[in-house]
């Protein structure tokens, strides 16, 4: 999951038991506490906010910032969307991607490089206006397999526009099973027991190992996952629902940014938002864990419209958002399947408007009936206590504007009065007046 929430973690090796850690059937995974870095880069971006609406470029000094300055890059976008130029590169991220020597635009970034999983999330910036975290694993330019956490973060020259990304990643190489299985029988003759079962204990570049327990990058073992994706747009199938919010992201933002902002590519955004709505409902701790760390709540009576915040920003059109949440609402009922919602929205009669002008129609004739404003007002005198004429409050010329009960015996009993020099009441005066 990423992550803009901290995460503790133990930093002691001596406070791990490795006898009690092989007597469980699967021993956990030895991690760091992986997340640090991706929390100390986003608590240095929000304090930089201060009153602004983006953090000032002019604040921001990379090469400064020992902590996570050698795992950072910095974008700047005035010269251009499409290929942005790179103005600051962290030691330690060059020396993972094998760069020598200069680089200035994205362009140069070398294939399959760590740097290029990086800028390869950049547009998402752009449309949602706000830091971005995300994950992945893939096999690198050296054949090695990394896995990797990193998070993207505006700056802007003039607190309006988005003319810089500051971005920091961390990761770890998975060590090959030739050396895992070293180590496991080390530390089998060491404790006179039986070998470690295989594991993999990848170690962050954050940091030292920190023993935790950790199901980082594996599935549940209880948790049943029925979606079929075979021939779905989608991510692996042991990708984390970070990777399906990164496509779905990846698709909102090509509808915001494009200038030509086609049916098809709303549809594939919308059916995008879809499949990761299908997917988090399946994986409700890792989906719990997505709203908490972008701020976001879910409301039981519209629970797609937290869906459409996260793939389409918090900030977007709230009139947009509704629409999109109540299309993934129809899709829910109509129990779609994965990839399927673009297709769906596309040879429905009248596309995506006519939708959700059709499901909301629906739901309106659905819904009980409720008294009309007037006549629950005329059910509340008809019971009304009555009041005596004594307590009335008049107006300086005595006079009062009050509502009157003809009752069972032919008496009128008052029942109810207007404030006192209300509006209202001066003119029903005027209009009674002969």
């Amino acid at each position: 999951m990423d992550t803009l929430r901290g995460h503790d973690a133990a930093n002691d090796e001596d406070d791990f038991d490795y006898a009690d850690a092989m007597e469980v059937e699967n021993p956990p995974v030895l991690v760091s506490d992986e997340r640090r870095m991706q929390v100390r880069a986003y608590n240095y971006w929000t304090s930089l906010l201060g009153s602004r609406t983006l953090p000032s470029i002019e604040d921001l000094v990379p090469e400064q910032l020992e902590d996570f300055g050698p795992h950072a890059v910095l974008l700047d976008f005035s010269v251009g969307l499409d290929n942005p130029a790179i103005v600051y590169l962290g030691t330690a991220l060059r020396q993972e991607c094998e760069i020598e020597g200069a680089i200035d635009y994205i362009n140069d970034v070398p294939a399959r490089s760590l740097l290029s999983r990086l800028t390869d999330h950049y547009l998402q910036i752009i449309a949602n206006a706000a830091p971005i975290g995300f994950e992945a694993e893939f096999i690198n330019q050296r054949g090695a397999e990394i896995m990797y956490r990193g998070i993207l973060m505006p700056f802007s020259s003039d607190d309006e526009t988005i003319d810089f990304v500051f971005g920091v990643i961390n990761w770890k190489e998975v060590a090959s099973h030739a050396v895992i299985e070293t180590l496991e029988q080390e530390v089998g003759e060491a404790l006179r027991t039986a070998p470690v079962p295989q594991s993999s204990a990848p170690v962050w570049a954050d940091g030292p190992a920190a023993p935790a327990a950790s199901n980082y990058f594996e599935e549940d073992e209880e948790e049943e996952d029925t979606l079929d994706l075979a021939g779905m747009e989608c991510p692996p199938d042991d990708a984390s629902l970070s990777d399906w919010l990164a496509l779905a992201r990846d698709g909102a933002a090509r509808v915001r940014i494009s200038e030509a902002r086609s049916h098809a590519a709303l549809y594939r955004a919308v059916s995008l938002s879809y499949d990761f709505a299908r997917v988090a409902k399946v994986r409700p701790d890792d989906y719990a864990e997505l709203l908490a760390d972008y701020g976001l709540k879910a409301q039981a009576r519209s629970p797609m419209t937290a869906i459409i915040k996260l793939v389409f920003g918090a900030t977007y059109d709230k009139t947009r958002i509704t629409e999109y949440a109540t299309a993934l609402d129809h899709a829910m009922t109509q129990q779609l399947g994965v990839g399927e919602l673009g297709d769906y929205l596309a040879a429905y009669r009248g596309g995506l408007k006519a939708l959700v002008r059709d499901e909301r129609a629906a739901r309106k004739a659905d819904a009980p009936a409720r008294p009309s404003r007037r006549d629950a007002a005329r059910a509340a005198i008809k019971a009304a206590i009555a009041i005596d004429p004594v307590a009335v409050t008049t107006d300086a010329d005595g006079l009062a504007v009050v509502i009157a009960r003809r009752e069972a015996d032919g008496t009128l009993a008052i029942v109810a009065a207007l404030p006192q020099d209300s509006d209202l009441g001066q003119r029903v005066i005027v209009a009674a007046a002969p």
